[in-house]
């Protein structure tokens, strides 16, 4: 799909609460762009983001909509745990696929999606947003102009208070604490965007340990994690997650120190670059879209376009899917 007149008719499996504004007005703001169909098993529910959003059709059977003839490209934006399958169905139909993140529950069904992609020659790209976001390309800015000179370190911190929802495992109604469903906890479904963007910023890991305990007990994935991981360039990373602290000790910050300062920002709450060098310390503030995809969805309709690549694709994703696999293994065996 590279002509410049084509226009991108989407339609989106899975219109749940990531789709109300996060992604799915994106598709609709894009030039070049259209959301013509979205579909939810619950045909009152699709029809009701159908009206509410202005969407002309609505399904609640994905393969009708994946083989309704008006759309020619697929967003899919269900839970982890059925992302292989409606995207290696898009892409046999004959049309490119974006897909919510992580890519999958495991590394292998991103090895069967990808070699769906290359069979078919459909498009796959995945929703790691991050790395068209201003302040993750500043901090990518200040690394390649050498600001900070040679990288020697990146360090991750995430600790977060369990919902409410999760104190209680009998009643716990979240997909994203249940294995099965996301591939891991919270782990899965957070780190996986930090550890995306650094790959985005130093590409590919190369080794990677890591240690993954259940000390709550609240639901049965993993809640606390810790890792040392290291990259192709040299780059050594640490991370440590806790999804059960208590309110007063949540952190949420990204480390990335070189031989002539350091740089951190945080990734799921709002706050500035703060950069440190021998000349002191810099803030650098930035606004982000309304619709916080939106700038990755306009990239990948301009790829789908002919016109850009993608900065987040079925690759780039699959190896995230691999390192977080390998941290948590042991946990899983």
């Amino acid at each position: 799909m590279n002509s410049k007149r084509e226009t991108l008719k989407w339609g989106i499996i899975g219109c749940g609460d990531v789709t109300e504004v996060k992604s799915g007005p994106a598709f609709q703001k894009t030039e070049h762009s259209e959301l013509v169909a979205v579909m939810r098993r619950s045909a009152e529910k699709a029809e009701n983001y159908a009206k509410r959003h202005h969407v002309p059709k609505w399904y609640s059977d994905a393969d009708k909509l994946i083989n309704d003839p008006e759309i020619n490209a697929i967003y899919v934006a269900t839970p982890p745990g059925t992302h292989a399958e409606y995207a290696i169905k898009a892409m046999q139909a004959g049309k490119p696929v974006y897909v919510e993140k992580p890519m999958a529950t495991n590394f292998a069904e991103c090895q069967k999606m990808l070699k769906v992609s290359k069979e078919t020659g459909m498009p796959l790209n995945v929703a790691y947003y991050r790395r068209t976001l201003p302040a993750y390309l500043k901090v990518k800015e200040l690394i390649e102009a050498g600001t900070l000179g040679d990288i020697l370190t990146v360090s991750i911190t995430l600790h977060k208070a369990a919902e409410e929802s999760d104190k209680n495992p009998e009643t716990n109604q979240n997909w994203r604490v249940d294995p099965k469903i996301a591939g891991g906890g919270l782990f899965y479904d957070l780190a996986s965007h930090q550890l995306d963007y650094l790959d985005f910023l130093f590409g590919p890991v190369t080794n990677t340990t890591g240690l993954a305990c259940n000390q709550a007990g609240f639901y049965p994935a993993e809640d606390t994690v810790s890792a040392i991981f290291t990259f192709k360039n040299g780059v050594i990373g640490t991370g440590n997650w806790c999804f059960v602290v208590d309110k007063s000790a949540e952190q949420d910050k990204i480390e990335i120190t070189g031989t002539k300062g350091k740089v951190s920002l945080p990734c799921f709450i709002p706050g500035d670059v703060e950069l440190t060098t021998v000349k002191g310390t810099e803030h650098f503030s930035f606004e982000n879209p309304e619709n916080i995809s939106h700038n990755l969805v306009k990239n990948v309709v301009q790829s789908l376009r002919g016109e850009v690549e993608c900065v987040s694709t079925g690759e780039s994703a699959a190896r995230t899917n691999k390192v977080l696999e390998e941290i948590v293994k042991n946990y899983y065996k």
